[in-house]
């Protein structure tokens, strides 16, 4: 069962959430430990070269996420879904995959426009060019403060959206007692409609 059906996901649809969850959270948290650390010490460096390279794979696996989605369409909500609850999941995925690509792209938006001017090297490996800071943004210092505000509250919402992503599977889980959370940890929903 790679290919998602109308009652579940396949193990691609799966393997990207999964993977991409442990990832971002990851991701998340060790952004809130870098926020508190000292610029100028290595240590701390090697932990913005390494949340820098983990942020390039994230959005790498959102560009292919995002394309196995619109080829391989997810699975209907559950019939007995409320209209309102039906609006409410979807302004929810679309803010979650909004900003899953939002928080990489500002970040390398951030790095490129610091007067630091250093390099960002994929897990010490391979270089990434700087993006070119448009120049209505101002200075390079009011260009980088302005993608860190987006940076940092993007990184809040993102947060938000996630606590209630996982609050609404947990409510249909223990209380609607629907499939809607088995079918993103087994293909055995996908399978009721071979």
């Amino acid at each position: 069962m790679l290919r998602n059906t109308k009652s579940g996901y396949g193990w691609i649809a799966i393997a990207f959430h999964w993977t991409m969850a442990l990832l971002i959270i990851g991701m998340l948290a060790l952004g809130l430990y870098m926020h508190g650390l000292p610029q100028t010490e290595q240590s701390t460096f090697q932990l913005y070269q390494l949340h820098k390279s983990i942020g390039f794979v994230v959005l790498a696996l959102a560009v292919l996420r995002l394309c196995w989605r619109l080829a391989n369409p997810a699975p209907k909500l559950p019939a007995g879904m409320p209209s309102w609850e039906k609006a409410a999941a979807h302004l929810g995925h679309a803010g979650l995959y909004a900003l899953i690509f939002a928080l990489p792209v500002t970040g390398w938006f951030m790095v490129s426009a610091s007067p630091w001017g250093i390099p960002t090297i994929l897990f010490n490996i391979q270089p990434v060019p700087h993006l070119p800071i448009p120049t209505a943004l101002g200075s390079q210092e009011e260009a980088e403060s302005f993608f860190k505000l987006l940076h940092e509250y993007g990184a809040y919402l993102l947060i938000a959206l996630i606590v209630v992503h996982a609050a609404a599977a947990l409510k249909h889980h223990f209380i609607a007692r629907d499939d809607t959370l088995k079918r993103m940890v087994s293909t055995a929903p996908a399978r009721a409609d071979i």
